[in-house]
């Protein structure tokens, strides 16, 4: 399968708000035997807006004899921003329920009426027919809500040995879960997109620098390959976090676990957990999986910044080593000449987003005694927001790669600069048997002569070299120069030709690009 057809739309991911349509409103059934044959009755939009306005008595409101107010509602709700757990939502209540039924804690047919309407409950959320109600606070209660209303009593086994506590829990594992294989997708698409960039530059040498500082010269696949090095190790970080995430919190209940008999190792098994979370205190408390993926989200957020900061310094007229394309540049409203990287500006600025969102859930958890508190309603947003922010980055980069090109002729004018061949001319000492740190300082009096003549050290003549040095002899011009320093590295992953060649080889071989 060709990379470019793996890309996805961030709006089109299976666990992104944005994929929700708009809800519209749909009955509410009453009847326990209700046909799923049957057409659905619609109320009128103005009897609909009446149900949802209508407060009704909560799912936990049995000791209470008043409704909260209004403002309470709203500061508390959170089906605005959770309604995109759905999916794994009623993937829990399906292994839920399948597990009550093999536990004879609810009959078979019980089960089936509850299977058959969470599939049509699901339906309704993916055709935009679901009335999301924030009277019903979160996804679980609309969910069980509208399952209660809609098939009747069996619904009302479905909570038997569950708490909204371990269910958001794994409703949001299995969430991040997916996240998770989304972003590493994601990951090896930029990844091909520089193996390519790289396949395309052969031969390039560009300046390598420290400090901003002209340093040595090395080949561009060296520096393409150093990026998809740090990617690798963010998908390898990303996979590690998911194999930790992988534990099930389902039937720990609020926190205490249950006396009645139920089967966590299926329900785990079923949704495809490794095993059920050994402690139930800590199933329903832990958000280290959460600090764990947001940590890892945000390191691989500081590399695209990095390579963002990178290229636009490049696309500069200062440097002026690579142009993007029109296609992913933008203009300016007042200056018509600009032509400006703004993708990778926002790639870096978002590097802000990624890392902030890490920091307020490190702030959220640091006080929170044990188990669950309602503070860990706040989890998700930054979570969500993380997970679009990198998807977008790591997207628009790949795209980014593909749509530009390096201005040789400028950077092959600009290598002279910076005496880039100097290391190379110590390391010829050291093998004349000269002791490094004397070598260092020979070639530091080397560079000073140029520099009081303005040439570079290739421009030097072997008289002069000996005027400050006898070691040297006719075979020093071997290593003046960026080619022939390029050829004289050597060492396991230097700059050298073969090295670097060696490792194209093998980047080219995993992602199959031969």
């Amino acid at each position: 399968m060709e990379m470019e057809s793996l890309f996805l739309s961030a709006d089109t991911l299976p666990f992104s708000s944005s994929s929700l349509p708009k809800p519209l409103f749909v009955p509410i059934l009453q009847n326990p035997n209700f046909h799923y044959s049957h057409r659905r009755r619609r109320f009128s939009s103005l009897a609909a807006a009446a149900a949802v306005q209508m407060k009704e008595t909560k799912l936990w409101g049995g000791r209470f004899e008043d409704t909260v107010t209004d403002a309470v509602e709203k500061f508390t709700e959170s089906i605005s921003f959770d309604k995109s757990l759905y999916k794994h939502d009623i993937m829990g209540s399906r292994a839920h329920a399948s597990m009550l039924a093999h536990q004879g804690l609810m009959s078979d047919a019980d089960r089936d009426i509850i299977l058959k309407g969470l599939d049509e409950i699901e339906k309704q959320i993916e055709s935009g027919e679901f009335a999301w109600r924030t009277d019903r606070e979160d996804v679980h209660m609309n969910i069980e809500a509208a399952l209660t209303d809609m098939v009747g009593e069996p619904a009302k086994k479905l909570h038997t040995a569950r708490s909204r506590n371990d269910q958001v829990c794994t409703d949001f594992r299995l969430w991040c879960r997916d996240a998770i294989d989304a972003i590493v997708l994601r990951i090896k698409q930029l990844q091909v997109a520089l193996v390519k960039l790289a396949l395309k530059n052969e031969g390039l040498i560009v300046p390598g620098y420290t400090h901003l500082q002209r340093a040595q010269p090395v080949l561009l696949q060296h520096l393409l390959l150093a990026y998809v090095e740090q990617l690798e190790r963010d998908a390898s970080r990303l996979l590690d976090c998911r194999v930790r995430m992988n534990f099930c919190p389902l039937g720990a209940c609020a926190l205490a676990g249950t006396g009645l008999p139920i089967d966590r190792f299926m329900t785990s098994e079923a949704l495809g957990f490794t095993a059920p979370m050994r402690n139930s205190i800590d199933a329903v408390s832990d958000r280290d999986f959460v600090l764990e993926f947001l940590s890892a989200n945000s390191i691989t957020a500081v590399h695209l910044s990095r390579l963002g900061e990178e290229w636009v310094l490049w696309a500069s007229e200062e440097f002026g080593f690579l142009t993007p394309s029109d296609s992913v540049s933008t203009g300016s409203s007042i200056m018509p000449q600009k032509k400006n990287p703004d993708p990778m500006e926002l790639v870096r600025g978002k590097s802000a987003r990624v890392i902030g969102d890490l920091v307020s859930l490190l702030v959220l958890c640091k006080g929170l005694p044990q188990a669950y508190n309602r503070d860990l309603q706040e989890d998700k947003e930054p979570v969500f927001d993380s997970v679009k922010a990198i998807v977008g980055m790591l997207e628009v980069s790949a795209e980014f790669a593909q749509n530009i090109t390096f201005n040789r002729e400028r950077i092959r004018n600009s290598l002279p600069a910076g005496h880039l061949d100097a290391t190379t001319l110590a390391d010829y000492l050291v093998k004349k048997g000269i002791p490094f740190r004397t070598s260092h300082d020979i070639v530091g009096k080397s560079v000073a002569l140029c520099v009081t003549r303005n040439c570079q050290l290739q421009d030097l003549s072997l008289d002069d070299l000996k005027s400050i040095s006898p070691t040297f002899e006719k075979d020093v011009n071997e290593y003046l120069g960026v080619e022939n320093a390029i050829k004289n590295f050597s060492s396991y992953g230097s700059t050298g030709s073969e090295c670097v060649s060696s490792q194209m080889d093998y980047w080219v071989t995993k992602f199959q690009l031969n």
